[in-house]
């Protein structure tokens, strides 16, 4: 790294990531300016206003995932309280709903032969060398659904090695949300940025940055330029390529290909009653979520709060092909899939409907899609993006993150806390 030492920061992307870096050197007594293209802040944390479904709802993000240290951290500081995820599973298995806490089929045979691979290969691949027989048939529509729903990835990318991190992580930590969604850590992130003398601009799309004598000029869309010594960019990573950079941040931006990037429709359907309680004669007072088979397979509750609210989570690959559907369109597909998955019939469910939204991230400007994943190149193209070069543009983000957290809020803020680490160490 060069031996000039920046003092004026650009922070280009104010979600989770970028917020996190801003705030950090602002603290470190850095000058910062924080640009966002939307009118908004928090990127792909999208708080939706409490009228519409009766609480904090997420348009985004929603889940604090296990340990979750930096997360929890931020919390801690912000006095964010947890609401700890409770209820029972579900499954739609052979057209008969089930509790789904039967382990997975072949548990044993899968995890001896996740731990035996040496060398990294897509997950399809992996699956297709060591499943193929017809007995493991259920086991493999069980992993593809998760890669596909929980990671938004493309098995036929998905790094093995990436799923093994993840799958056998230490979990030590409760599952839950936060009391007053993931806006309000946004909104304390901002504030005590500019508590430290951060600037924050919204409506600022970049489409440059060029390198000046003695530091960078970023220029917006409508003309406005910002001037800085080093620029940090957290953008999702269908941007990077959109952005003009510099030679040697172009060629590190140019690697992000190698990391994966799902896509996500997130449907919130608010209604007059909990109509599912008793559907099929079943009692799901305690229903958390629910995993089928039907066109939007996974929903969840608010469970153990009452808010009459299901959730949808349409993900992966088949999320790509919903991009020419309307927002009705995609939310009369969620009401069809809970006709389908409750056996209850579709008039009902629509009657009950109060309000609903159908959140496309793949059909949103500025993200293009929802979250990362890892490919089996992903390693090196996240070393080549966190390679300071020469100290002028760094990059930041959840996709930059090499943990078994990645495509979660935790990975965009440690994703941030290392970038900021690395710029300090260089003073």
């Amino acid at each position: 790294m060069a031996s000039r030492r920046p003092t004026h920061f650009l922070t280009v992307g104010a979600g989770a990531a970028g917020l996190m870096v801003g705030r950090a050197l602002a603290r470190a007594g850095k000058r910062v300016t924080i640009l966002e293209a939307r009118d908004r802040l928090g990127g792909r944390i999208l708080a939706l206003p409490a009228e519409e479904f009766g609480y904090a709802a997420e348009g985004g993000p929603e889940f604090v995932h296990g340990a979750a240290p930096v997360t929890r951290a931020v919390m801690r500081e912000a006095r964010l309280r947890l609401l700890p995820r409770r209820g029972r599973r579900w499954s739609k298995r052979s057209g008969r709903l089930v509790p789904d806490d039967s382990p997975l089929p072949h548990a044993h045979r899968f995890y001896e032969a996740l731990l035996g691979v040496t060398e990294d290969l897509p997950v399809a691949e992996f699956l297709a060398r060591h499943f193929s027989d017809p007995r493991f048939d259920e086991l493999r529509r069980s992993i593809i659904r998760t890669v596909e729903g929980y990671d938004a990835a493309d098995p036929g990318r998905m790094s093995t090695l990436a799923l093994r991190e993840e799958w056998m992580a230490r979990d030590d930590g409760e599952h839950g949300r936060l009391a007053d969604g993931y806006g309000a850590m946004i909104d304390y992130l901002a504030r005590d940025c500019r508590a430290y003398g951060g600037t924050l601009h919204l409506g600022a799309e970049i489409v440059a940055i060029e390198q000046t004598g003695d530091g960078i000029v970023a220029r917006c869309r409508d003309g406005a330029t910002f001037e800085a010594d080093a620029a940090v960019l957290s953008v999702p990573l269908p941007l990077l390529g959109e952005i003009t950079l510099p030679g040697s941040a172009r060629e590190r931006a140019a690697t992000a290909v190698d990391i994966g990037y799902g896509n996500v429709v997130k449907h919130l359907y608010r209604f007059a009653t909990k109509w599912w309680e008793g559907a099929g004669g079943h009692d799901f007072a305690d229903l958390s979520f629910v995993i089928s088979n039907a066109s939007v397979p996974t929903w969840w509750t608010q469970h153990p709060a009452a808010f009459p609210v299901l959730t949808g989570w349409y993900a992966g690959p088949k999320a790509d092909r919903v991009a020419a559907l309307s927002e009705a369109e995609l939310i009369e597909m969620g009401l069809a899939s809970l006709a389908e998955i409750f056996e209850v019939p579709i008039d009902r469910v629509r009657r009950q409907l109060v309000t609903a939204r159908a959140i496309n991230w793949g059909n949103d400007p500025f993200a293009r899609g929802a979250y990362s994943y890892a490919t089996t190149n992903s390693r090196a193209a996240q070393a080549a993006l966190k390679d300071p070069g020469d100290g002028t543009v760094f990059f930041t983000g959840e996709a930059l993150y090499a943990g078994p957290d990645m495509g979660t809020v935790e990975a965009a803020l440690a994703s941030g806390e290392e970038t900021v680490r690395t710029i300090l160490q260089s003073d």
